[in-house]
């Protein structure tokens, strides 16, 4: 991270048109700590990076995000309400959304999680991706093999590694909507 915060400050400084020392009186700093954390020898605090943020006149999140070194590509899908592509399983009913775009970063789906008329757990699922769970309608039970299950109703959400084996079970009766986003 260090490095391209410092490339970050670097050209956020020479925007301003401020040399090394003009910017570290500009910021209240010293020319040295401010050299340092250009070239990345020395990690800011969040304190200090809050101070340069407000020399600068930018948010902080202008200081730690990592620059898009590609253009915008202006790749865009619509998917309309139930037109996307369906897959069933015995425990889900998922529609593909996005699904017009290939090599994308996130999978997301809208899925339906049926109602069980049994205990027994769904197998669990492992991938090599992040996941997102947002509960649409509904209530979901998330069963994982390092927490305890967790009860999710309409607007929780949850954000999992999905190399740990999980599960979601609708809770009661009726069946569960949730959208889900699996990313890379």
């Amino acid at each position: 991270m260090e490095i391209h915060v410092g490339n970050n400050i670097r050209d956020l400084r020479k925007k301003h048109g401020w040399s090394l020392t003009d910017a570290a009186q500009q910021l209240g700093i010293g020319r040295s700590t401010l050299a340092k954390i250009e070239a990345a020898s020395m990690s800011p605090t969040v304190g200090m990076l809050q101070k340069i943020a407000l020399g600068l006149g930018v948010d902080i999140t202008a200081l730690i995000s990592q620059p898009n070194s590609a253009p915008a590509s202006g790749r865009l899908t619509v998917t309309y309400s139930g037109q996307g592509e369906h897959h069933s399983t015995p425990e889900h009913h998922h529609e593909l959304l996005g699904a017009g775009l290939a090599n994308k970063r996130m999978v997301p789906f809208r899925s339906r999680i049926k109602a069980r008329k049994h205990d027994k757990l769904p197998p669990w699922y492992r991938h090599d991706a992040e996941e997102f769970i947002f509960v649409l309608e509904g209530e979901v039970v998330l069963h994982s093999e390092h927490y305890a299950p967790t009860d999710l109703r309409p607007g929780d959400s949850v954000y999992l590694d999905g190399r740990m084996g999980h599960c979601f079970v609708a809770k009661g009766d009726a069946d569960a909507i949730v959208l889900f986003v699996l990313a890379q």
